[in-house]
């Protein structure tokens, strides 16, 4: 079965992978260097990532590249904009009904 994205997105480690690799295409080698993990656990979480389509592999020989597919965020994003926004609203008017909202003398 194919992880959505926020399931790919729920493990700690994946989520440091993925920052790893947003502005820059590293090896599985200097990936897997940065955790006191086994390598079959770093490509466990690489493949997650690769089929949640967050990350990109790239093989040249025998190395493997990986690099952060910046757009696949994109509808996750707006999702969380969209809530943040809404809680945001309700947070505000939550202050505002309570007539805390503005500065104190």
């Amino acid at each position: 079965m194919q992880p959505t994205i926020l399931e790919a997105l729920t493990s700690p480690r994946r989520r440091a992978i993925l920052r790893m690799v947003w502005d820059r295409e590293l090896i599985s080698g200097e990936i897997a260097a940065a955790f006191d993990v086994s390598w079959p656990a770093i490509s466990q979480n690489l493949g997650v990532l690769r089929r949640a389509g967050l990350v990109v592999e790239r093989q040249v020989g025998t190395r493997r590249f990986y690099r952060a597919d910046q757009t696949a965020l994109g509808p996750v994003t707006e999702l969380l904009h969209a809530m943040w926004a809404a809680d945001l609203l309700a947070l505000k008017d939550t202050i505002e009904s309570d007539g805390r909202g503005g500065p104190r003398g």
